[in-house]
C-alpha cells in the first residue's frame, strides 16, 4: 500500500489543462517557465545587497559581479544554474528514533510545527500571554506525540531567557529532550547556532554522526525585497560550511516587500531563495541548502501582515511548483489564521490552506498546526485540532488505490444484485485502513450528543489529560546529563506551574524576537 509521502494523486481542475498530473498547479507551464527566466533576470540585472562579509566574500570566489561600493551581488544565470545543479535534489531529515525520517524531494509531502510565535493562548486560562521555556517544551511533547505531525520546527519564543546569545541553545535542547521527531529552527545569533550545532554533536555522539543522519536542521532568512543581511548571511555561511541542512526562505508581502501581484509575488520568492541557494553552494558545493517561501497578502485597509488569505496558499503551492522546476527540496507555509482563538475561521483557514498546498506537493509545510493570529500566538487547541486535520489532508494525498483487491470484481459478481456486504471478510479487511477515523469530531447523532461535546471541548479534555502526565526526556540520561553540565545557561523550569497572566494587549516584544516570527 502506498504511504501518505508519495505523490499527491486526488485530481484537481487546477489551471494544467486536462490530463494533468493530478496535483493541484496554479501555473502552467509557459508560466514555469517565464517565472524561470524572469527569476534569473533579476539576479543578473538588479541583483541582491549583501551585507555580509563572509557571504560577499564567497559570491565573489563564485565568480558573482560585485558592486563593493554599494554591496550589490549580481549573478549569472550560468552561476545560479551550477549552483542548482550543485544542491542535492533529495534531503532526508531524520528523526532520532528513525520512525518520523522526512525525505524531501519531488513532490513528497510533510507536515510540521513553525512560526516561532511570541505568544500563546494559556492552556489553563485561555489568557493571551507571552511564550516561555515550558511552552517550549508542551508544545516539542505534543509534537511527539500527536501523529500527523512529523517534525518540530520549534514554535514558541522563550521570552524568559534574558541574554540573546543563551537563546538558541536553550531552545534546541528543549526540543531535543522532549521530542525525537525532527527538530528545526531558526537562530538568533552565530554564537547561539554553534551552540546549538555542537548540543546536537554531543547527542549524536559526534560531529561525523551529525552529519551522516542530521536530526537537526536550521532556518536563516532571505529579508525581502532581495537583501541578505549580516547576521544571517553569516549564519547561512557557517552551516553551509558544516554541511548541516540550512533552509534558505523569503517572506515577501504582496505591496509592501513585494509587488502587490500574486505573480510578482512568486517571482520574487522565486528569485530571492534562488539566491540563498546560490551562496549555500558557492561556499560549500553539495551542501544541503533547502529552497522556501513564507510570502503572504496584506491587509490592504491596514497594510498589516496576513496569515490565513486563501492567497497565500496559492503563493506557497506556486513556489512549489518551481522549486519542482529546479529539482530543489522546498520548505513551504500552511495551515496558519488570522482568527484569535479556536473558532470556525481557525479552522477553515487552517484546513484549506493545508489541503491545497499538500496538493501542490510542496516537500516540507511549516506552521501547519498550531498557529493564529497573523503567527503570532499557538493556541494548543488548536494544535491537537490541526493534527486532526492534517489527518484527514494526508488521507486525501494517499489517494484511491486501485487493484484487484480494492476493486473487488470477483465479490461483486459472487454476492450479485440485492446482497450487502457488512459481514464479509474483504469488508472486515478493508474498513480499518480504507478511512480516516478523526478521534476528536463529533459523528453521533443529535440525539446520541451531549451537550458541549464538541471537538473543541473534546480537544482540550486530551489536552488536559496529555498535560497531567509527567514529562519524559527522550535523551539518554548520562547524555542529558552531559550537556547539561557543558551548558549551564541550559534553564530547567518547575513544570509546570502556572505562567504570567498578563494579557498580550499590545503585542509587544524584545527586538530580538520580533524581528524574526518566521521560525
Amino acid at each position: 500500500m502506498r504511504d501518505y509521502f508519495e505523490e499527491p494523486t486526488a485530481t484537481l481542475n487546477s489551471g494544467a489543462g486536462p490530463g494533468g498530473d493530478g496535483r493541484y498547479r496554479p501555473l502552467d507551464a509557459s508560466a514555469v517557465e517565464r517565472l524561470a527566466d524572469a527569476a534569473f533576470e533579476v539576479l543578473a540585472k538588479s541583483g541582491m545587497a549583501v551585507y555580509s562579509d563572509t557571504a560577499l566574500e564567497a559570491f565573489r570566489r563564485a565568480g558573482a559581479r560585485i558592486d563593493s561600493e554599494h554591496r550589490i551581488v549580481r549573478l549569472s544565470r550560468s552561476l545560479v544554474e551550477d549552483a542548482v545543479a550543485a544542491n542535492p535534489s533529495s534531503i532526508t531529515l531524520y528523526s532520532r528514533d528513525g520512525r518520523s525520517d522526512t525525505l524531501l524531494e519531488g513532490s513528497r509531502v510533510h507536515y510540521a510545527t513553525g512560526g516561532t510565535a511570541i505568544y500563546v493562548l494559556d492552556p489553563d486560562t485561555g489568557e493571551c500571554r507571552p511564550s516561555t521555556v515550558e511552552d517550549v517544551i508542551l508544545n516539542a511533547r505534543l509534537v511527539n506525540a500527536l501523529e500527523h505531525i512529523d517534525a518540530f520546527t520549534i514554535n514558541v519564543f522563550p521570552h524568559d531567557i534574558p541574554h540573546k546569545a543563551d537563546i538558541d541553545v536553550n531552545r534546541f535542547f528543549h526540543s531535543l529532550d522532549n521530542t525525537t521527531k525532527h527538530v528545526m529552527g531558526g537562530p538568533y545569533s552565530l554564537a547561539g547556532c554553534r551552540k546549538a550545532v555542537q548540543l546536537a554533536e554531543m547527542i549524536a555522539g559526534g560531529a561525523e554522526a551529525l552529519r551522516k543522519k542530521p536530526f537537526i536542521s536550521f532556518i536563516t532568512l532571505i529579508i525581502s525585497p532581495f537583501k541578505i543581511d549580516r547576521d544571517y548571511g553569516e549564519i547561512t555561511c557557517y552551516l553551509a560550511r558544516e554541511r548541516l541542512p540550512v533552509v534558505v526562505p523569503t517572506e515577501p508581502i504582496c505591496g509592501t516587500t513585494a509587488p502587490i501581484t500574486l505573480a510578482g509575488n512568486v517571482l520574487t520568492h522565486v528569485a530571492e531563495t534562488l539566491a540563498g541557494i546560490a551562496l549555500v553552494q558557492s561556499v560549500q558545493p553539495g551542501a544541503p541548502g533547502i529552497c522556501g517561501s513564507v510570502g503572504s497578502i496584506t491587509n490592504l485597509q491596514t497594510m498589516d501582515h496576513l496569515g490565513g488569505p486563501i492567497e497565500r496558499a496559492m503563493l506557497n503551492a506556486a513556489v512549489a511548483q518551481m522549486a519542482q522546476h529546479f529539482q530543489l527540496p522546498f520548505y513551504s507555509t500552511a495551515g496558519t489564521s488570522d482568527a484569535k482563538a479556536m473558532n470556525v475561521q481557525a479552522a477553515y483557514e487552517s484546513a484549506l490552506s493545508n489541503l491545497l498546498v499538500g496538493l501542490s506537493g510542496a516537500n516540507f509545510i511549516h506552521d501547519a498546526a498550531g498557529l493564529m493570529e497573523s503567527d503570532l500566538t499557538v493556541s494548543y487547541e488548536k494544535l491537537v485540532i490541526d493534527n486532526e486535520v492534517l489527518g484527514m489532508c494526508r488521507r486525501v494525498l494517499r489517494g484511491i488505490e486501485v487493484n484487484d483487491q480494492t476493486l473487488a470484481t470477483e465479490l461483486m459478481i459472487e454476492k450479485g444484485p440485492g446482497e450487502d456486504y457488512l459481514v464479509e471478510e474483504h469488508t472486515l479487511t478493508h474498513m480499518r485502513s480504507e478511512f480516516f477515523q478523526p478521534p476528536l469530531a463529533n459523528r453521533d447523532r443529535r440525539e446520541q450528543m451531549q451537550s458541549g461535546d464538541d471537538t473543541v471541548a473534546r480537544a482540550r479534555r486530551w489536552l488536559q489529560e496529555f498535560r497531567a502526565r509527567p514529562p519524559e526526556s527522550q535523551l539518554p540520561a548520562g547524555v542529558r546529563q552531559q550537556v547539561l553540565e557543558a551548558f549551564p545557561e541550559i534553564k530547567i523550569p518547575g513544570l509546570y506551574a502556572p505562567a504570567g497572566r498578563n494579557a498580550c494587549k499590545s503585542h509587544n516584544a524584545p527586538a530580538y524576537s520580533s524581528s524574526r516570527k518566521r521560525d
